[in-house]
């Protein structure tokens, strides 16, 4: 009898505990699956196309940078209560404040463009005109947030997170072309780390692509926000660590398949074949595969692209409100109401409506907008991280919540990691001739 009851005494507990992960999970998938967004599929697509299977030892250096510093936020949120902007003028002064808000402000707006970019190609495929995306596209992201309850947008915004699993099936029936190399050789592409050409700048180029759309400032605010919004507390945080650990793998675990099925339907088709953007990667593997996989490999992609531009687009916009809210003391919570937090959605709507409206400019040089808002994002997220660790460290803020010597060690060296590879970006740019290229 004894027995029994222990076990039924550990059942009990082990559901309870399941039960409050489930209730915890959100900000953490959220933040990562939504930093796959427009701008990261096409990095992701390019990547692949131009250096197949080489690079995807890199996610294995991703999978805990994302997590080590998205977990500091996550503590940092539960512990003060407040959003990351309100922290950095209290802990850092308004000049250092308006910095970074400032610098946030610029970076979301011009990663919206990209994901308006995104959508508009997406929608495209199936011959829906950009304009009709963008008022579309825009009344639906402005309705999705203003049910006045966060957790309805979180219910519907976990929905839309589970359509950037599409691209799994795209990369199984792309390593079934003619083509494709096996799975060998996506194996040694993980476990054997290699830098095909060289340190290049063109590959220090997609080095810092790649780890800016997976990384980047906008995240940190997000989802410190988004766990102060749902009211997680310090009993939340060993969850929201789980939420976040999910939410990198699974974030680098689709990225990784979006490379896999470029590379293989692309980079080993002979002669190979050149992508530039996540659209012409959906038209280009329909004659490669057979004619029932490839028309459906399109429509999969062109549903992905889309969902992660919206993803991003929603995700973005909201980080900026509610640091905007944050600095000016405005209400600035989903479970407010448009009437009782007016600036919070004005905020909201008017990203929207200007970034989306570039997409519009005939001749706008879209490509490359995509491209380096990702290097844009990479090479301002040392700041942020500083400031983030410094936080981290101060028993002011955090009580006995502070960094343990393991989890600074980790950090700093990311910290200092991608100041490196933002310095070597830079020479690559004013000294091309030192990596072997030339302008």
């Amino acid at each position: 009898m004894y027995w029994i009851s222990k076990t039924f005494h550990l059942l009990n507990r082990f559901r309870r505990r399941l039960l409050i992960l489930f209730a915890v999970l959100g900000p953490g998938i959220i933040t990562m699956v939504a930093d796959n967004d427009a701008g990261g599929i096409s990095t992701y697509a390019v990547t692949g196309s131009k250096y197949g299977f080489s690079l995807l030892w890199i996610f294995f250096i991703l999978v805990p940078m994302a997590y080590y510093i998205q977990e500091m936020t996550v503590r940092l949120g539960a512990v003060t209560k407040r959003g990351h902007a309100e922290v950095i003028f209290e802990g850092f002064g308004p000049f250092w404040g308006w910095f970074s808000l400032v610098d946030l402000a610029i970076v979301n707006w011009l990663t919206l463009v990209t994901e308006y970019i995104g959508m508009m190609a997406a929608m495209s495929l199936f011959g829906v005109s950009p304009w009709i995306t963008f008022l579309g596209v825009t009344a639906i992201l402005f309705v999705v947030v203003i049910t006045g309850r966060y957790w309805t947008f979180e219910k519907l915004t976990l929905f839309f997170c589970a359509f950037n699993l599409v691209y799994i099936p795209a990369a199984f029936w792309a390593m079934e072309t003619p083509s494709a190399p096996g799975w060998g050789l996506v194996a040694k592409g993980l476990l054997v780390p290699t830098l095909t050409g060289g340190l290049t700048g063109d590959m220090l180029f997609i080095i810092l692509a790649n780890i800016g759309t997976t990384i980047t400032p906008w995240q940190i605010f997000f989802q410190q926000s988004a766990v102060v919004d749902k009211g997680l507390d310090l009993h939340d945080i060993k969850f929201g660590k789980i939420d976040t650990f999910v939410g990198s793998l699974v974030t680098c675990t689709v990225a990784a398949f979006i490379i896999i099925a470029t590379g293989a339907a692309f980079y080993y088709h002979r002669p190979p074949i050149t992508i530039e953007d996540a659209k012409q990667t959906a038209e280009a593997l329909v004659p490669l595969l057979p004619h029932g996989q490839g028309d459906l490999a399109r429509k999969l992609f062109a549903i992905g692209l889309f969902d992660a531009g919206f993803l991003g687009a929603l995700c973005i916009s909201l980080s900026t409100s509610w640091a905007v809210g944050e600095v000016f003391g405005w209400a600035h919570s989903l479970n407010k109401s448009v009437r009782d937090a007016p600036w919070f959605y004005v905020v909201y709507l008017a990203m929207l409506l200007s970034s989306g409206a570039v997409v519009l400019i005939p001749g706008a040089p879209l490509i490359t907008i995509t491209m380096f808002v990702q290097i844009v994002a990479v090479t301002l997220l040392p700041a942020c991280l500083f400031f983030l660790i410094l936080i981290l460290n101060s028993p002011e803020f955090m009580g006995d919540r502070v960094n343990t010597r393991w989890q600074n060690i980790a950090n700093v060296s990311i910290a200092i990691f991608m100041t490196i590879m933002s310095t070597l970006f830079a020479l690559s740019t004013l000294f091309p001739q030192w990596f072997g290229t030339t302008q």
